[in-house]
């Protein structure tokens, strides 16, 4: 006699979110290239740019490394009259000329966006270049924050030639339109080694 199953997921073990789960795009490391990686987004591959230290197990502020892990996308950022409109599932903020994000591990604020004047360091969402024209805030070391273990990684516009970023990950503008419509919360992005 075969056995007879529930057809409720949660009854059979499959996860109560099974129909929530988004897409999950990998970055993986370009072999003997450590600044430069490979994103699969559901089997096609683009080019793209990790920090100059690298992929690390063990960031902390300053070194320059994209941390390895599973990351959400959480909220992001674009700049007005550069790129248009782009559709996105993804809260998506106006940068103004007062934005910024703390940078200073002993600050109170530490990895959390910021009104500018700001007394403690921090960079400018507003950029001279193109960089943040999209940017899309990851949720590394957002929740339960360790001081000095990294802030600001985001997904963002590469600088022309793809040079290394300072920890994020980035791509070229195109492939970040790309993208927009297939981000989410439920999006994960997995950076491996």
């Amino acid at each position: 006699m075969m056995p007879s199953y529930s057809r409720k997921r949660e009854r059979n073990g499959a996860s109560r979110d099974f129909h929530l789960r988004g897409p999950i795009i990998t970055v993986k490391r370009r072999p003997g290239h450590p600044t430069e990686g490979l994103m699969n987004v559901a089997g096609t591959v683009f080019p793209c740019t990790l920090g100059r230290g690298g992929i690390s197990a063990f960031k902390r502020e300053g070194d320059g490394a994209t941390p390895l892990g599973t990351f959400r996308p959480l909220y992001g950022y674009f700049r007005q009259g550069r790129l248009g409109r782009r559709q996105t599932r993804l809260v998506m903020t106006a940068i103004d000329e007062d934005m910024g994000w703390c940078d200073a591990p002993q600050d109170r604020n530490y990895n959390r966006p910021v009104r500018l004047p700001y007394g403690a360091s921090h960079e400018a969402m507003l950029r001279g270049d193109e960089l943040y024209d999209i940017c899309i805030v990851l949720d590394w070391n957002m929740r339960q924050r360790r001081r000095g273990r990294g802030s600001a990684i985001f997904l963002h516009v590469a600088k022309p030639g793809l040079p290394p970023t300072e920890g994020c990950v980035a791509v070229r503008p195109q492939i970040l339109k790309r993208l927009l419509p297939q981000l989410s919360r439920h999006t994960r992005l997995k950076v491996l080694r």
